[in-house]
C-alpha cells in the first residue's frame, strides 16, 4: 500500500484479515499452559483426594482455558462486499456503506468505526497493544477499504 504524494492509497489485497498477532500468540499459550498446568495439579495432587476433586481441578484449568480463547478471538474480515467484526463475543457484519470512517486516536484501546446509523464499533482486531505502528498501518489499511470501497454519502463532522 504506496501513498505518496499525488498519489492514491492501494487497496489492499482482498479478502483481508486483522488480528492482533502478539496477543493471541500469548493468549493462546497462555490457555495451553493453563491446562497442562491444571492437568499436573490434579494429578499430582494429595492422595487424599477424591476424584470429584481432580476432575474439579481439571474442570477449573479447561474453563481458565476457554476464558483465554475468547479473549483471542477478535479479527476483521475484509472482502469486497464489506467487513466481518468478530470481538469477543459478537460478530457483526457491514456492508462497506455502513461505514463512515477509522479512527485509533492516542491512547485509544482499539481502533473505532463510525457507522453511518449515528453509532460506533469497536474492533478490537486492531489494537496498539500488539504493536503501535502495526495498528497505525492496519487501521490506515481498513481506512483504504472503507474510502474506496465505501458509497456512504454522509460523512460524520467532527
Amino acid at each position: 500500500m504506496s501513498t505518496g504524494p499525488g498519489r492514491r492509497p492501494e487497496l489492499p489485497s482482498l479478502p483481508r484479515t486483522w488480528r492482533p498477532v502478539a496477543t493471541r500468540v500469548v493468549l493462546l499459550g497462555l490457555a495451553v499452559v493453563s491446562v497442562l498446568f491444571f492437568s499436573v495439579i490434579a494429578y499430582l495432587g494429595p492422595a487424599d483426594w477424591h476424584r470429584h476433586d481432580r476432575v474439579g481441578i481439571g474442570v477449573a484449568g479447561l474453563l481458565f482455558a476457554l476464558v483465554l480463547v475468547v479473549l483471542a478471538r477478535p479479527r476483521a474480515r475484509a472482502d469486497r462486499d464489506g467487513l466481518t467484526v468478530v470481538n469477543f463475543l459478537h460478530r457483526r457484519r457491514l456492508a462497506w456503506a455502513e461505514i463512515l470512517g477509522v479512527h485509533l486516536g492516542p491512547g485509544d484501546p482499539w481502533a473505532v468505526l463510525d457507522l453511518a446509523d449515528g453509532g460506533t464499533l469497536a474492533v478490537v482486531a486492531i489494537q496498539p497493544g500488539s504493536g503501535r505502528r502495526q495498528a497505525l498501518r492496519h487501521t490506515a489499511e481498513l481506512r483504504v477499504c472503507v474510502d474506496l470501497l465505501g458509497t456512504a454519502t454522509e460523512r460524520p463532522v467532527h
